[in-house]
């Protein structure tokens, strides 16, 4: 009985399983239709980044660099599984697979990785080159075509003429080396079902439609004000989706949801598309800053953040996360809006005072956010006036929103109501009229947020009505895929505003 040659098979089995992923790879993204490597390129990250951003701003290279990719992954992957010129094929995959693991090392600063996670050093296409750079050099090369000569008269390396006049004598020897055939038709079969049935594959590195606006569709450049000495864009970035805050009124697996989205890597590539976009600014929660801090230590990104404050949890002390938010290096400053809210509501208006005294001192501007317009009047009363106001703008209009009648100040944050008449975390801007009659008459920029009243609002109405009714600038939180359309949808609506009556600060 002959001896079963394990080396041949498990060599076979290695070469055949990396071959298999390359030719996937590329044949998901012929068959996509409209795929680009321009936004993997673009936010490549380590020290290499500046080389693939210039090949992903380039529309020359771009369309040699896309072709290469499809059609280079699909003759690779098809070389190495049926074993024709598999060496040849092994070495051009480990040039790819090195474009792609320094495009996102694992090490020097980059965030993002392939959809397996990365460990430090060692990943998927680290692997992958480590097996097929020692397939280059053990001698055994597995079943393949190869081993039938079919193109060459050559022999194959160390093989002697005996060899060779023996393998094509040998039927059994011959059908062993076709194997990869008939097992690439099956498996392929397969893939091809499955396409038919269930689309292109979205684990695959075929690009994903999911609606979103290329950055290559936007219509043109943010606008831009001044708060303070900082000009920013109309349109600002706001923190609460990738800080994992979601007003999504009884539905409990939202804030989930998000947090399990928008890991590090997703946050970083949102902001990264953002600035791509024209929005250099960013509205963020206060434990949102070590975030922001690594992501502009890393990428060198200029986007000006502002940063909320509140008295610190553990100790109260008003002071101390001022501080804090100093050495995290933001740009501006804000008093956060429920805290402004409880302040006032709590007869503590004299902190809020103290508190903005303090971020002046510090060279800072400093801005005044309110959910409840109350609040805000209460310290114009009281001769607070800060160097912007941030304010909920959004109007009523909405199925979610409870009655006018039932709408108390200050519930904003507070308790939810079972009654589907009051108050469950549905409605920001209680009373629209009375803000609008604030804002109209301030003497400052004010930034709108909570626009769409978290999601209930059409992006086209929110901002308008917003823009319309005296936001100099408005914050919305946004996904990677929204970017695009909502700074479309921005400049639509600057460039048809109509019936604004209170001049631009800012």
């Amino acid at each position: 009985m002959k001896k079963v040659n394990w080396e041949k098979i498990i060599v076979t089995f290695l070469r055949c399983a990396i071959g298999w992923h390359l030719l996937y790879e590329g044949v998901s993204k012929l068959m996509a239709g409209n795929w680009s490597a321009a936004e993997y390129l673009s936010n490549a990250q380590g020290p290499f980044a500046v080389f693939y951003h210039w090949l992903a701003s380039a529309e020359g290279i771009m369309a040699v660099i896309d072709p290469l990719n499809m059609y280079g992954l699909t003759l690779i992957g098809l070389g190495l599984f049926v074993g024709l010129w598999a060496s040849y094929a092994a070495v051009a995959a480990i040039v790819l697979l090195a474009f792609y693991y320094f495009a996102y090392p694992p090490f020097g600063g980059s965030l993002m990785g392939s959809g397996e996670g990365n460990l430090y050093i060692v990943n998927k296409i680290f692997i992958e080159a480590l097996v097929l750079v020692t397939l280059l050099f053990v001698k055994e090369k597995g079943y393949g075509l190869y081993a039938l000569n079919l193109f060459s008269a050559k022999k194959p390396a160390g093989q002697t003429d005996q060899d060779n006049s023996s393998l094509f004598n040998s039927r059994r020897e011959a059908l062993k080396n076709l194997t990869t055939l008939p097992a690439l038709g099956i498996i392929g079969w397969g893939a091809f079902r499955d396409y038919q049935t269930f689309g292109i594959d979205a684990m695959s590195g075929a690009t994903i439609q999911i609606g979103a606006a290329d950055i290559s569709e936007l219509k043109g450049e943010l606008p831009k004000g001044k708060i303070g000495e900082h000009e920013i864009s109309r349109l600002v970035l706001g923190g609460n989706l990738i800080g994992g805050w979601a007003h999504s009124r009884d539905l409990i697996y939202v804030a989930s949801l998000f947090r399990a989205y928008n890991t590090e890597a997703k946050v970083f590539e949102t902001l990264m598309l953002a600035e791509k976009a024209g929005i250099d600014s960013i509205n963020i929660g206060f434990p949102s800053n070590p975030l922001l801090q690594k992501y502009k230590k890393i990428t060198g990104s200029k986007i000006k953040v502002i940063s909320q404050v509140a008295p610190d949890k553990e100790t109260g002390d008003c002071f101390v996360n001022i501080d804090k938010a100093i050495d995290y290096g933001v740009d501006i400053i804000q008093i956060q809006g429920n805290c402004c809210d409880w302040m006032v509501r709590d007869n503590k208006i004299d902190v809020i005072g103290k508190v903005m005294d303090k971020i002046r001192s510090q060279g800072y501007v400093a801005g005044l956010a309110a959910h409840t317009i109350d609040s805000l009047i209460a310290c114009e009363e009281q001769g607070i006036i800060p160097d912007y106001y941030m304010k909920t703008m959004h109007h009523d209009q909405y199925w979610s929103a409870h009655p006018k009648e039932n709408r108390v100040a200050f519930e904003v944050d507070g308790k939810n109501s079972p009654d589907h008449n009051k108050y469950h975390n549905n409605m920001f801007c209680l009373f629209p009229e009375r803000s609008i009659e604030f804002v109209e008459r301030a003497k400052v920029p004010v930034m709108g947020y909570k626009v769409l009243a978290a999601g209930a609002i059409n992006p086209k109405d929110g901002f308008n009505w917003a823009f319309k009714h005296g936001a100099d600038f408005i914050c919305v939180g946004m996904f990677d895929f929204q970017i695009v359309n909502d700074v479309n949808i921005t400049l639509d609506v600057l460039n048809k505003l109509k019936k604004r009556k209170r001049q631009w600060y800012g």
